[in-house]
């Protein structure tokens, strides 16, 4: 489909599709919009594989602010997403998060406490003895602390809200293509058109990068260094006999994460330094959870001494390598490409607000909701890295 569009969104996961969103049911945007997405599918898309979890437990006061909306949109997601009347079920639920920090970490996790309740978030700080207290099941050995989410936290079906997204924005008139992007025509400080597979040409007003664990390519294409490389994170599925009464998403200090799912759990962790390369490989590393998740989870949960592997599968982080934040709008140099990049295995959570974000920047020329530019490209070139502390 040849032709000019004032919008061409490149990528259509959860980000590209809220971002269509926003714009077209914004009352001042009376523009075009085309949405493009090379697997409709989604079979590796990362709306897809994510735990699709969302939290408040941030370092940095925007990245909660991000969530905060967040959880309002997805608490209220039917009025906003349904077509026909056809409400949008997400499953949310709300455990809360549990960070668990020995004394290595409990400095940490104090400072991020005390950013957290100057930003209202509804969490508790508790003493060892509180946890036992109030999570039985939980070994509190080694620990001097835990971080509780009261509200606001847990896990929703993170598919589902991308194609409440994308069915949304499709009956506000949104155009979707099925190719991929394998060119940009820029001459000066604007990219003029997107080049695709099939030999057609979209001419467009604005370009928003939301390519996933593609965007460095896709960046590439208008000559433009993304620093987001795609990074492999397995997650296992697995049985417990005993039950885990009002069990949260708990990180562990070892970085082992896990929660329930159904009558089920899942967990994961990042791997070793050495065994995260940039990557376009899915294949689930079994060795992980043998080597490094399963000592760590019977040691956190004896009950969890006896428990069997289910399923488990891989998906992309898309990982901003410098700070491991997002990183929104446009580069100085080319004013008409926008990045919506770089979320470090918190995007879903973040996608309401900041498809928000980014519509208003093409419509009003500025944000107005939340203050974005923290996430600005410029940080990475005056090397002001946003560091976030809290990165599951």
């Amino acid at each position: 489909m040849s032709g000019r569009f004032d919008v061409v969104i490149v990528g259509g996961g959860v980000m590209g599709c809220s971002v269509a969103y926003f714009l077209a049911s914004d009352p001042a945007f009376g523009g075009s919009i085309a949405v493009v997405e090379r697997d409709p599918t989604y079979r590796t898309a990362s709306s897809a594989l994510s735990a699709s979890s969302i939290r408040q437990q941030f370092s940095t006061p925007a990245n909660i602010a991000l969530s905060q909306f967040g959880i309002s949109f997805l608490r209220s997601v039917s009025d906003h997403l349904s077509v026909d009347d056809d409400p949008v079920d997400l499953g949310l639920r709300e455990p809360g998060y549990l960070y668990l920090a020995t004394e290595a970490g409990a400095d940490i996790l104090r400072k991020n406490h005390a950013i957290q309740k100057a930003s209202a978030v509804d969490v508790a700080l508790l003493t060892p003895e509180e946890l036992a207290a109030r999570f039985p099941w939980l070994s509190v050995d080694g620990l001097v602390a835990g971080s509780l989410g009261l509200s606001g936290e847990g896990w929703f079906d993170g598919y589902s809200l991308m194609q409440g997204f994308r069915r949304k924005a499709k009956a506000l008139g949104v155009t979707f293509i099925t190719a991929d992007v394998v060119g940009m025509d820029r001459v000066g400080d604007r990219v003029n058109s997107v080049l695709l597979d099939n030999g057609e040409r979209l001419d467009c007003g604005v370009v928003v990068n939301a390519a996933g664990a593609k965007a460095r390519r896709v960046a590439e294409f208008a000559g433009i260094p993304l620093p987001v490389s795609a990074r492999k994170r397995c997650v296992f599925v697995f049985d417990c006999r005993d039950p885990l009464p009002a069990c949260p998403l708990v990180i562990d200090p070892s970085g082992v994460w896990f929660r329930p799912e159904g009558a089920q759990f899942i967990c994961g962790a990042p791997p070793p330094a050495d065994r995260d390369p940039d990557t376009d490989d899915l294949t689930v590393e079994h060795d992980l959870f043998d080597d490094t998740m399963w000592p760590a989870l019977a040691a956190r949960v004896p009950a969890f001494e006896a428990i069997k592997v289910t399923a488990s599968w891989a998906g992309f982080y898309e990982y901003n390598d410098v700070d491991q934040n997002a990183i929104l709008g446009a580069h100085p140099d080319v004013a008409n490409l926008l990045f919506c990049n770089g979320f470090s295995g918190h995007g879903l959570q973040q996608a309401p607000g900041v498809g928000r974000g980014l519509a208003e920047l093409i419509v009003h020329g500025g944000y107005r909701s939340l203050d974005l530019t923290p996430f600005g490209y410029q940080r990475l070139l005056d090397n002001r890295p946003l560091l976030e502390t809290c990165v599951i």
